[in-house]
């Protein structure tokens, strides 16, 4: 059974940790970002993370139920970090590119934090909030709401989905993703038309193109996909 969270206003420590830190749920999901950008997810622990934060392992259930928790916590602040500035400036379409790239960089630039967080849903403040803003965004701009959550869906599921598979490849061991990034130059550039002709002819492109993320290609995608249906149903 989960152990009941400590409320809010009886979760601070009287007294600071020996290293004279007051912990807090932000503090210790800073830390345990840290430490899986360090370790990688098996190197996240209660244990771990006590140590790191100079505290028993199980004051940090006076914050969170369980690791599976704080992984929901993590998650929700990547979301924070990517809405963090973000304002609506009327324009749906600049709006949801804008949404879309912010969450995207947010999980790839921790992509430990990334894999184990882009396929929950964590309920949580942040979380809620970019959802609320995706949703008016569209509604605010015409599309009735069946498509609404259509592009929505769409939207939120591609961009979590390049995140996680952009954040594997940045979680890849250096001499891998080099290895990985050289077969376009070593294998595909070295294919004779003879036997893959298709290849042959855009190996040159492709030895630049894969090198770098997909997704603000496919977003624009999914956005002009969004425009023209907004148009269909307006009349506009």
């Amino acid at each position: 059974m989960p152990k009941p969270v400590v409320p809010e206003d009886k979760r601070r420590r009287r007294r600071p940790t020996k290293s004279g830190t007051v912990l807090s749920e932000r503090l210790i999901v800073r830390t345990a970002l840290r430490m899986l950008r360090e370790h990688g997810s098996g190197g996240l622990t209660a244990r771990r993370l006590g140590l790191a934060l100079d505290c028993d392992p199980s004051t940090l259930y006076r914050y969170f139920r369980g690791m599976d928790d704080l992984t929901l916590a993590i998650g929700d602040a990547l979301i924070a970090q990517a809405l963090l500035g973000w304002e609506p400036t009327g324009q749906w379409r600049a709006d949801l590119r804008a949404i879309g790239l912010r969450i995207h960089s947010a999980y790839v630039a921790h992509p430990q934090a990334a894999l184990l967080t882009a396929n929950r849903v964590s309920g949580r403040s942040h979380e809620l909030a970019a959802d609320e803003a995706v949703l008016n965004v569209l509604r605010t701009a015409g599309f009735p709401l069946p498509d609404t959550v259509r592009v929505y869906h769409a939207f939120i599921d591609q961009t979590l989905a390049f995140a996680a598979l952009d954040a594997a490849s940045l979680a890849l061991p250096s001499a891998s993703q080099r290895a990985d990034d050289a077969k376009w130059s070593s294998t595909y550039a070295r294919l004779p038309h003879s036997t893959h002709p298709r290849i042959a002819e855009a190996a040159p492109l492709l030895a630049t193109r894969m090198l770098t993320s997909a997704y603000p290609t496919a977003l624009d995608m999914l956005l002009d996909s969004a425009h023209d249906s907004l148009r269909a149903a307006t009349g506009g």
